[in-house]
């Protein structure tokens, strides 16, 4: 006996996203992707033009904004395709394709920042100011204007914009080899019945009650990653000399600054996280011993971290739907009405369970769509989070492209985490109070926190020390290997789990430890992107925090968050 994957030609029509309210059919998206194509000489028209005066800079900017909407809808059909299986040849196909026009559209629109950097702030403010039509723009002006120092001419931002989808290409790569080509050894349960791994029920194998279960899963999924672990390293070297290249071209310090500073953040915020982690490590110590205690094992095995301490309930979607629009009841009728219209009837959720669907979960879309989720649904507490954390992007999105015009809809990754944390939080509190007395219920909420507290303040800033040092060895010229990654990654997860749980690890248990930087092809590719989950949950905490001692005041204060976008 056996469970496998099904197809996704198999799976339930409600439980996948609905990708034809923008695209009915590919016929459709191939006209829409010429009508780009043939946009990119019009917009590229107004180069040279914009010193002329405040209207020839408006419709510059109009003519830019409207085929960057085109663009944006035409990458979203053709990148949810792919995620939903990323075996489809025809899908791949097709987000290659979207990734090249974005590139072509990119370097067509790459004399905008250098000119207008030419008429200089100033001009540019006091053009804002008379022009009723700028006025919208002061804000995209001003911090523009921060930016000068590291824009550099027409023609290197057009080579630059040129070489983003080749820039990306390590990415792609990576992710195709993890997502689509990896063969999993099946796990097998204490009764030798097999499970089949894949990218979307790794995550429930790992929480599994069956201890053989979860360690065949996890010897598994790393060895399987360990037979690439040269082109994977290829990969990962290639991806970080790309971010090198980029911060050096752009006359940055680092490549940590060249990630940072363009969000207006100080570096220090990065390092304190990191100073901040690294203190409290003891405490993470403890905690893996007492979970060892509970477990009745001498040292807490890789395998273990998530082993369940009682019986995991079983929530349903539908379930999961409805506890976290009751959780997030505080911030309103219109909040909650919108969340349930888009996990139900609007299908902004491909929540199914298939062979070929990318890892992880994301929130998805552009002005003019749904914001979209990719994820796995298990059934589980869980998953629930997940769901509640990818819907809380989503509500954010939607907000944002709602309030804001086009330059100011989206916003920065320091504070998208926030409003995905928040509504973990708001769940979980509420389901705190709601199953009090219950237990076993109780039991499975408080795993599900610590779950979710491990990934973000415990994986994530061992993630960002690793990706530090790599920077770090890559602007001094030194070489990346399979090797010494591998073993830079195993030692920051030792002294993150402390002496008394890394006892019992064999050699290869540690390589299998050391090769969690593969399993990761969406963080680390994103140029020190990992540590903000940390100051993420860490704000969205304290925010709810204020919104259950305050109650509405606090609730508008936090929808005028989301409301801001990026203004």
């Amino acid at each position: 006996m056996s469970y496998a994957l099904p197809a996704r030609a198999d799976v339930a029509r409600e439980a996948t996203w609905d990708l034809e309210i923008l695209f009915p059919a590919v016929e459709s998206w191939e006209a829409a992707f010429a009508e780009v194509e043939a946009g990119i000489p019009g917009a590229g028209a107004f180069a040279g033009t914009l010193s002329a005066g405040p209207d020839a800079t408006l419709s510059a900017l109009t003519a830019a904004e409207a085929l960057q909407g085109k663009l944006g809808k035409v990458g979203v059909w053709a990148h949810l395709h792919y995620a939903a299986d990323t075996t489809d040849p025809d899908a791949q196909s097709r987000a290659d394709r979207a990734q090249g026009l974005s590139g072509r559209v990119g370097a067509a629109l790459a004399y905008l920042t250098p000119e207008l950097l030419e008429i200089g702030p100033n001009q540019l403010l006091a053009w804002a100011d008379a022009s009723a039509g700028l006025a919208v723009y002061r804000h995209f002006f001003d911090r523009l204007a921060r930016k000068a120092p590291h824009v550099r001419s027409g023609e290197v931002e057009q080579t630059l914009a040129l070489a983003a989808d080749a820039l990306r290409s390590a990415s792609r790569i990576h992710g195709i080899l993890t997502d689509a080509d990896l063969a999993f050894t099946p796990a097998v349960d204490a009764e030798g019945v097999e499970r089949e791994i894949g990218q979307s029920t790794i995550g429930k194998l790992l929480l599994d009650p069956d201890a053989r279960t979860r360690q065949s899963a996890w010897e598994s999924y790393a060895d399987s990653h360990l037979a690439h672990r040269n082109a994977l390293a290829q990969c990962l070297s290639t991806g970080v000399k790309q971010n090198v290249f980029v911060a050096r071209v752009r006359g940055y310090e680092s490549a940590l600054h060249a990630a940072i500073e363009p969000n207006d953040l100080p570096v220090s915020v990065f390092t304190s996280l990191l100073d901040a982690f690294e203190k409290h490590l003891p405490t993470w110590h403890r905690y893996w011993n007492l979970r060892a205690r509970l477990l009745k094992t001498d040292a807490l095995a890789p395998w273990d971290v998530k082993a369940p301490l009682g019986a995991s309930p079983v929530v349903s979607y539908a379930q999961s739907v409805e506890w976290i629009a009751e959780g997030m009841a505080p911030l309103g009728e219109e909040y909650v009405e919108v969340l349930k219209r888009g996990a139900g009837p609007e299908r902004w959720i491909d929540w199914t369970v298939n062979r070929g669907k990318r890892m992880g979960a994301f929130s998805s879309g552009t002005v003019g769509t749904h914001p979209y989720i990719l994820m796995s649904y298990n059934d589980d507490l869980f998953s629930l989070s997940t769901l509640a954390h990818e819907l809380g992007h989503s509500l954010h999105s939607y907000y944002s492209r709602l309030s804001q015009p086009y330059v100011y809809a989206g916003y920065g990754l320091f504070a998208a985490e926030v409003a995905s944390n928040v509504n973990q939080a708001m769940v979980r509190a509420h389901l705190l109070e709601k199953f009090d007395g219950d237990p076993a219920l109780t039991l499975g909420v408080l795993e599900e926190a610590m779950s979710n507290f491990h990934r973000y303040f415990f994986i994530m800033p061992t993630l960002a020390r690793f990706e530090r040092e790599i920077h770090a060895r890559v602007w001094r010229g030194e070489a990346l290997s399979a090797k010494g990654l591998i073993a830079l990654m195993a030692d920051l997860f030792a002294e993150a789990f402390g002496p008394e749980a890394t006892a019992a690890w064999t050699p290869e248990t540690r390589e299998r430890v050391g090769s969690t930087w593969m399993q990761f092809s969406t963080h680390l590719y994103a140029n020190f992107y990992v540590w903000q989950y940390a100051t993420g949950i860490a704000g969205a905490n304290a925010i709810v925090e204020r919104i259950r001692r305050e109650g509405a005041p606090a609730a508008q204060d936090y929808l005028g968050f989301l409301n801001a976008g990026g203004s």
